[in-house]
């Protein structure tokens, strides 16, 4: 069962597993949502993404950091 949208908090660990050195506040999102496609466990619907979606997971990767 791999990752979804909705599971902000595990996408955003992975995030910062694969991109520590990325600029997070800056990021955009286009690049966000390619980088989240590309996770090897990610398995959803391209589609089903939105900015809300991609937002949740920036702040959440933001408080990965801290």
């Amino acid at each position: 069962m791999g990752l979804k949208w909705t599971d902000v908090h595990d996408i955003a660990i992975e995030l910062e597993c694969t991109h520590a050195d990325a600029d997070v506040v800056n990021l955009r999102f286009t690049d966000l949502w390619k980088w989240v496609r590309d996770l090897p466990e990610f398995d959803d619907d391209p589609n089903n993404s939105n900015e809300k979606i991609l937002e949740a997971i920036q702040m959440a990767w933001l408080d990965e950091r801290d």
